[in-house]
């Protein structure tokens, strides 16, 4: 299996760890981030670009003092198709240099920007240019190639991140050194540091087919327990007293042997030094896929970092529930037909472990950074599933376009031989229809951004859907629905009005929004054979399924309208927490509306059968 590789050895030197850092790269990032940040806010109604002419368009400053002028076009769900070469900035009649961060200042009246949550959000746009730096400083790979690469390297070679947040890439705690280490798009190999906790304060959950000796043996090998036992019992410890915890390097050089000094020097954790396998990290920041065993789990580890609204912790409390949540949904998957058909596959986080700092706990509430600097899921890895011929991508590649503006979303059709229609509702049947029947049938929703959700492809059609991080982003949203109790942590009272966002914002508007344009830039199939082949598969979804007739009228899939969520609303109100935890639903933005691009093709009604 070929993996990515660096482009060179990490830097060595202060001045080789900023070399991507050049007024060309840095120019480049700008009019990129500026060119988002005026097509996503103008989307979310933060700005109200002026018309003044064909195409044109105009937004100023807070102070009116500074204009932005470009060429754009509006497409469907109001999406700003803008063109970065387009765009100048003028003061006084004298055009100036794009600048990001500029920006934000010239129009944090407009944007919202508290004097609280400017400075940092200014320091994550600033991170995120440096991150696009780094990026236009690696050799240009053409869409056509990447959409034929190995798995890892499509991974790592996505380079926008969220398609709607504008500050992507904050990753705020890593310094230069670490971002050559951990970042994703850095492709460098890691190896996780293992703990020792003792038994007293941590707590470890697995798969009902599972155990603890089995689950370590499988991920470590006798040799490296062997190791770890005997460091224990040099100190005098009984190896039976504690259970092992992987640990993000930079999470132990950074918080763990600082916060947790203490349980350190008390020995309730040992450091126990490095793992055999080599890792690299994945889009997510801080979930690493095993390239030394690549059949081996994927390791998610707690990791205190600030990036797009929440510390990216783990909680230790979540990690005990996780197993059986896991397990729960398979079973689900597994007893129903519908779903079976579609092929979808969920990958188990079939293991979990978490410390508890007891000191911490009684200092703060369950929602706290502090309570989720120590835990750690094990989640399946995709590759024994796969049959010969087949291979896999994030999703997030369908939104891909190389340097050229190639998209690989293009390539892949291209390679499949399909018409652009048919390969589309190939993978709107895989996608798009899970999602509906997980809706109508169970009132369960997904979180299935291009980052959660996998992609199994064969000769560029895509043959199935793998969804990931289930545990933590799993809602059932109905309270009165009846759920074990090990399962109840997902079961959330939203909205009735509020429940069919789970489809319209976060498919639709966050990501069908995205890849529609894509498409229709690259001239391979315009914005109305697209939407009316998503329209095509929802209605024959609900041709499937007649006794779920109720439920279509209930939550109308074809409504002339939806409300318009806005997430960039969010980070701008509060960088730090994005959502209340306690009460996700009450923290949404929501702004207007927007037209729902199925209205137009929306079917007769039907009875119901109850």
């Amino acid at each position: 299996m070929r993996h990515p590789s660096p482009t060179s050895a990490p830097p060595s030197t202060p001045d080789q760890s900023v070399a991507h850092l050049t007024p060309r790269h840095w120019d480049r990032a700008n009019r990129l981030l500026v060119r988002k940040a005026l097509a996503e806010f103008a989307h979310e109604r933060l700005l109200t670009p002026e018309p003044v002419g064909t195409d044109r368009y105009v937004v100023r400053s807070d102070d009116g003092t500074v204009e932005y002028r470009f060429t754009a076009q509006v497409l469907t769900l109001e999406h700003w198709q803008v063109d970065p070469d387009s765009i100048t900035r003028h003061r006084n009649g004298r055009e100036l240099p794009l600048d990001a961060v500029d920006f934000c200042t010239e129009l944090r009246g407009t944007l919202g920007l508290s004097e609280r949550v400017l400075p940092v959000y200014l320091e994550e746009i600033t991170s995120t240019l440096a991150g696009a730096a780094y990026k236009l400083s690696r050799p240009p790979v053409p869409a056509a190639e990447l959409a034929r690469a190995d798995f890892q390297a499509i991974e790592t070679g996505m380079t926008e991140g969220h398609p709607c947040f504008v500050a992507n890439n904050g990753r705020l705690g890593f310094g230069i050194r670490d971002y050559h280490r951990y970042a994703p798009e850095a492709g460098r190999p890691a190896r996780l540091l293992w703990l020792a906790a003792h038994r007293d304060h941590a707590t470890f959950t697995c798969a009902a087919d599972l155990d603890y000796d089995t689950h370590m043996r499988r991920e470590l090998g006798d040799e490296t327990l062997a190791r770890f036992a005997a460091t224990l019992t040099g100190l005098g410890l009984d190896p039976a007293d504690y259970l092992l915890i992987p640990v993000h390097p930079w999470q132990w050089w950074n918080r763990i042997s600082v916060t947790f000094a203490g349980e350190v020097a008390s020995r309730r954790l040992v450091c126990l030094g490095e793992g055999p396998d080599e890792h690299l990290a994945q889009q997510s920041i801080r979930t690493f896929f095993n390239i030394t065993a690549p059949h081996r789990d994927y390791v998610k580890t707690a990791l205190s970092v600030l990036n797009m609204g929440f510390l990216r912790g783990l909680s230790a409390a979540y990690m005990a529930a996780t197993p059986a949540i896991n397990d729960w949904l398979a079973k689900l998957i597994d007893n129903d037909d519908l779903l079976r058909s579609t092929g979808l596959t969920i990958l188990r986080e079939r293991a979990a472990i978490g410390y508890r700092h007891r000191q911490f706990e009684a200092a703060t509430d369950r929602y706290s950074p502090y309570r989720k600097m120590l835990a750690a899921l094990w989640r399946e890895s995709p590759l024994p599933a796969l049959e010969p011929g087949q291979r896999l991508a994030t999703m997030a590649s369908l939104l891909h376009t190389d340097r050229a503006g190639h998209a690989l979303a293009a390539a892949l059709i291209t390679e499949s031989g399909l018409p652009a229609e048919v390969w589309l509702r190939r993978y709107l049947d895989a996608y798009l229809v899970p999602l509906l029947h997980a809706f109508y049938a169970y009132d369960l929703a997904f979180m299935p951004h291009g980052e959660n959700v996998i992609l199994v492809l064969a000769g560029g059609r895509v043959e199935r859907v793998i969804f990931k991080d289930i545990a933590e982003e799993l809602v059932v949203m109905d309270p009165a629905v009846t759920l074990p109790a090990q399962v109840s942590r997902i079961q959330a009272d939203i909205p009735e009005e509020m429940r069919l966002l789970s489809i319209f914002t976060d498919v639709f508007d966050c990501f069908f929004r995205h890849l529609g344009a894509v498409l229709a830039a690259e001239g391979v199939l315009s914005e109305e054979d697209f939407w009316r082949t998503v329209a095509a598969c929802a209605i024959d979804y609900r041709d499937r399924v007649p006794h779920l007739a109720d439920r279509f009228r209930r939550y109308d899939l074809f409504a002339d309208e939806f409300a318009l969520s806005c997430l960039n609303r969010l980070q701008l109100r509060n960088n730090q927490q994005m959502v209340d935890l306690a009460d996700p639903s009450a923290a949404l933005q929501l702004v207007g509306t927007l037209r729902n691009p199925l209205a137009a093709w929306a079917p007769p009604v039907r009875g119901g059968t109850g």
